[in-house]
């Protein structure tokens, strides 16, 4: 599922293809996709434009020259596809076609994602209950959001309404990072190991989004390129061990990463 750094991707790729374009018809999909009534986005969409864009941890928000914006999750498989021919890509859900004739899509195999029409992010952000985006995140907000908190620390990581960004691959990677075991509870971390858990999630997340959005290999030394069973352990401290971690596959070095008794 697309977390921060590819959100981020598709930000960039939506400043550089969509913005300022008249939108002269509006083609709609699967109702499951659609928040509100297809027809509210067609009245919304139709002879407006895209002035902008923002980002909220997975969430992104298209700002219209009148009416607030569309909201894009995209789900497990979904993408903005820009293009300048006839042909509709096969999953398109929403498709835009502009006044100088090019077109976007939002493809979506699986349906998993969503659309939603907002008057600002800020307002989506509440409505939604969604946490403080994992980037703009402060320390002191970060120590707060752990207090009196006993869940898994993984757990606490993917909760999108307290740290808005996170989602499986990259809790697994900061805890990697931070050499701390997936399962381990909020409530034993010490003060050093919360401190390294909140200046990795910056660092990963920063490292990971320069990589998607410069289109960069990641460096060798994180877990998410030898993210699989029995794969060799980034630092060769072992094999990757597979558990699940609040129902979500969790991968970790047992070795890196102690387990608490």
């Amino acid at each position: 599922m697309p977390e921060l750094p590819e959100v981020a991707y598709q930000k960039k790729y939506v400043d550089a293809t969509i913005l300022h374009k008249k939108i002269v018809k509006v083609e709609t999909g699967d109702k499951k996709i659609y928040q509100s009534d297809k027809s509210d986005f067609e009245e919304t969409l139709a002879n407006n434009q895209f002035t902008g864009s923002e980002r909220l941890g997975k969430y992104l928000f298209l700002n219209l020259e009148k009416n607030g914006g569309l909201v894009v999750h995209f789900g497990m498989t979904g993408k903005l596809e820009y293009y300048q021919h006839d042909e509709v890509p096969k999953y398109a859900q929403l498709t835009l076609t502009f006044e100088d004739h090019s077109r976007v899509s939002f493809t979506c195999p699986r349906k998993f994602g969503k659309l939603y029409l907002a008057e600002n992010l800020a307002e989506f952000q509440k409505a939604n209950d969604l946490g403080v985006d994992a980037l703009a995140l402060t320390k002191e907000q970060f120590f707060e959001i752990l207090e009196g908190k006993t869940g898994t620390i993984k757990g606490l990581l993917m909760n999108q309404k307290l740290i808005a960004g996170i989602g499986n691959l990259y809790a697994d990677e900061v805890l990697f990072q931070s050499k701390i075991h997936p399962t381990t509870k909020v409530d034993k971390l010490s003060e050093e190991e919360k401190q390294e858990i909140f200046k990795e999630i910056e660092k990963v997340l920063e490292v990971v989004k320069e990589a998607r959005v410069e289109g960069k290999k990641l460096p060798k030394s994180y877990l998410t390129t030898a993210r699989k069973k029995d794969a060799e352990c980034p630092r060769e401290n072992g094999e990757i061990e597979q558990i699940k971690v609040s129902g979500r596959t969790t991968y970790f070095c047992p070795t890196c990463q102690k387990e608490r008794s």
